[in-house]
């Protein structure tokens, strides 16, 4: 096998591998798709809709414990990654 047939093996194998979300783009995602306004938000969980706002945009990160508030409301969890087997 030449190294070039070699890459491109690798590339296949990485475009297949689903792209794991991070926390941020999971919480993101989930208020987002929940379609309630930010005023709603806030009533709901107590975090300033600013903040909210502001998150959803990107403009800025939420301190641990802004972020487990929303987390708890829309029932997402922190999971350990499954365990791999040494081979």
């Amino acid at each position: 096998m030449k190294g070039s047939e070699s890459k491109c093996t690798i590339c296949d194998m990485a475009k297949k591998r689903k792209k794991q979300q991070t926390m941020t783009e999971t919480l993101r995602q989930a208020i987002v798709e929940s379609e309630l306004s930010f005023k709603a938000l806030e009533r709901e969980t107590g975090v300033t809709r600013q903040s909210i706002m502001s998150f959803v945009r990107g403009e800025r990160s939420l301190r641990l414990d802004i972020a487990d508030k929303l987390a708890t409301y829309f029932g997402l969890e922190l999971k350990p990654p499954k365990t791999r087997t040494a081979k």
